[in-house]
């Protein structure tokens, strides 16, 4: 990670899905895998900036690292979220790449000083966290950035 730029390589493909236990039997079965539930403690999160109460909504996210490249499979469950306007609006497919960041802070600043907006963020309660750009109108994909907590 230090020393690159944050566009240079994808670390996290972000796919949307209806039905966890089914789209990890999916992608299993081609190969992928195995999925691992995500567990982070969040401390705060943001949607079109305005802040997001834990109890809201809900998301099943699971992970699977394959050479170098993190799939995450994010299952909306409850409430008003990012993912389910998605699977609602575009049905299941891939939502975000992810890459992997040092210095979100810096990293953040460069993309609003471009013109994006932060659509998600999220901060980790160990350190770092998550940030989602609206960068999806040129493309169709959102871009994410994340630092993970130091642990």
């Amino acid at each position: 990670m230090t020393g690159r730029l944050p566009f240079s390589k994808v670390d996290q493909i972000g796919i949307v899905v209806r039905n966890m236990d089914k789209a990890i039997e999916h992608y299993q079965s081609l190969g992928i895998g195995p999925f691992e539930p995500l567990k982070l403690d969040i401390t705060a999160r943001e949607m079109w900036g305005k802040p997001v109460t834990t109890d809201s909504m809900t998301n099943k996210v699971s992970l699977a690292t394959m050479d170098s490249v993190q799939y995450e499979l994010i299952e909306p469950v409850f409430g008003n979220s990012l993912f389910g306007e998605f699977l609602e609006t575009k049905g299941e497919g891939i939502h975000h790449l992810g890459f992997f960041v040092t210095d979100i802070d810096k990293e953040i600043s460069k993309l609003k000083e471009k013109g994006f907006k932060i659509i998600w963020r999220m901060r980790f309660k160990d350190g770092g966290g998550s940030v989602y750009f609206d960068t999806d109108r040129i493309g169709g994909i959102i871009l994410e950035f994340i630092h993970w907590p130091p642990k």
